[in-house]
This record gives structure tokens, sequence and C-alpha cells, in this order.
């Protein structure tokens, strides 16, 4: 019976494996008699017959999304969905304004692939989030697909974004919010769209025409989706789609800017056709835009519905 004992110098806190051929591995480094605890980690050590402390490599976790598919059947977009998460974006200024964006990245999978590797989303965000520009959204594209193997990918943004706006007689200032969006797509081409979402003021002309004295009007909300070559900025794309309405809104007015704003929109009726026909031609007149999807909804104030309209144009 070939018997054995450790010797003294070497130390072993914890559980210990008598191996097949006369080898002690300490498979878990202990905090305390034994016991495991929540600190515990692995421990790679072995000790051999003669008590001689050797390294053993830590043992290759499997790639499962690497794995081979045979199902035949490539997906079209697969990723995350949903990460909110803190971006810093480039004001015209020179300044920077942080937010919140809501993140959709995505890349196509070949047929013989069973998954994609979610993390490296994550990873390759940690990278841009800290100054976002439209400029960089196609750079972002093309490391999702180095990294993710991939021939296409996509991403989608969402983001509240505050300019500071002044009343039209007061100067009194105050922050608007607008509803923005940065859309990419790297597929063979590269193509990136803003989108913005602004609050405007709409009033009925035919309720104008048809009242002994005042008119219908309530607000609106006008959409825009743009491709466009050069910078183009929110600012900029929010300023032509208010200039469509019967009259913007405002974070703060005072009783000379509601006397001001009720009388421009009374002055300028506007139906929702009105609107996106007007904000067609200011679109069509600006050279940097080379498409455009417009929208505008008007939320009637009486009636039991909304009225819509939307034009789409390709100007190249």
């Amino acid at each position: 019976m070939l018997s054995w004992k450790k010797p003294p110098s070497i130390v072993c806190l914890g559980q210990s494996l008598f191996g097949r051929k006369g080898v002690i591995i300490q498979t878990r480094k202990l905090s305390c008699g034994g016991r495991m605890g929540a600190g515990d980690e692995p421990c790679t050590r072995v000790f051999n017959m003669m008590g001689n402390l050797t390294e053993k490599a830590p043992a290759k976790l499997a790639d499962v999304q690497s794995a081979q598919d045979k199902r035949n059947i490539a997906i079209d977009k697969v990723g995350v969905k949903a990460v909110r998460y803190p971006i810093t974006l480039r004001t015209p200024d020179g300044g920077e304004q942080n937010t919140v964006a809501m993140i959709n990245l995505y890349v196509s999978l070949p047929k013989h692939k069973k998954g994609t590797h979610m993390s490296r989303f994550l990873e390759i965000l940690n990278r841009h989030h800290r100054s976002i520009t439209p400029g960089q959204i196609i750079p972002i594209l093309h490391e999702m697909k180095t990294k993710l193997l991939a021939d296409d990918a996509h991403i989608e943004m969402t983001f509240p974004y505050f300019i500071e706006k002044e009343a039209p007689v007061s100067g009194a200032r105050g922050l608007m919010d607008y509803v923005c969006s940065f859309e990419g797509v790297s597929n063979g081409s590269d193509d990136f769209i803003l989108g913005v979402k602004a609050p405007a003021t709409s009033l009925c002309p035919c309720s104008k025409e048809i009242s002994a004295y005042g008119a219908h009007n309530q607000r609106c909300e006008i959409s825009a989706r743009v491709r466009f070559t050069g910078d183009l900025w929110i600012e900029d794309l929010v300023k032509i789609m208010e200039s469509a309405a019967s009259a913007p809104v405002y974070a703060v007015l005072k009783r000379p800017d509601e006397k001001f704003v009720t009388e421009q929109a009374f002055d300028n009726p506007k139906f929702v056709e009105d609107i996106i026909r007007d904000l067609a031609l200011a679109m069509e007149e600006n050279q940097q835009i080379t498409w455009y999807s417009i929208q505008s909804e008007n939320f009637e104030s009486i009636h039991n519905h909304n009225a819509f309209a939307q034009i789409e144009r390709d100007k190249r």
C-alpha cells in the first residue's frame, strides 16, 4: 500500500484531490478552513509526487456562438436592442451636450454560424460614446462588421436633444426638447439618416373662414428624416421644420409673447396638407439635403381623430 504525506513546507488551504497517478491537485483556494467563500477564485496550482509546485493552464471555454449551424438559414439582423446609454453630442458652438440614448445595434449572421457575440456590441459602444457625431456612425458600423465578422451592420439611436430658444417679444429663454435619431447601415455601401421630431402649432383655415370669430388650433408634430451632404446640425433641421407650421412652440412665453404667437398662427392658417407641402418646398431648396421623408400629424382640438400627411422624395 503506497502512502504519501505532503511535505510540511507545502501549505494548502482548502480541499484537495488525489490524482490517479499520485498527483495532488488543489482545485479551489478557499477563504476559510475548507469552506468556500463568496470571493473565492479557481486555483491552478498543482503539486506533484515530490511536493513541487507546478502551474496548470486554465481550461479553455467553449465558443458556442462560433459553432456550425446546420439549418442553413441566414439572419438579417441580430444583436442588442433597447440599450439605454449615456452619450455626448457635439454642438454647433463647439460645445458638448450630454444626453441618454436608446440604442439598437445589429449585424447580419451567415447561415453556417450559430450565433453572434453580444458582448462585443457593448465593447464597441464603450469606445465611442463620449463624443458622438453623424460622422462617427459609419466608423462604428465598420468596426461592428470587423469585430463580429459580419457583412452588414445597423445602428439606431433615439435621444432627446435640447435647444435654447428665445421668446419672440420678451426674449425670455427656455430649453426646448426634441426627439432625435441617428440611423446607420453599412452593407456594401454606407448610409446615414438624421431624424428629428419637432412640435409646432397649426390653425385650421376652414375654421377661420367659416367662423364669426376665432378658429380652432392645436399642437402638431412634424417629423423629418433626411440624408444629406456636409454638416447639417439638428438646429438647422429644426428651423426648417418649424418654419412650415402656422407658428412655432416655445418653452417660455410671457403675455406679450402669447399675444404675438396667437396672432402669428391666426394670420398663417394651415391644413396638415399645407404644412407638409411647405416643408417639402424647403427641403427641395436646401442643397445639402439629398433625400427626405417628412410627416405632419395634427392633434385635432375639436375632432376625435388626428390629421396626417406624408411625403418622401429622393433628390439624387
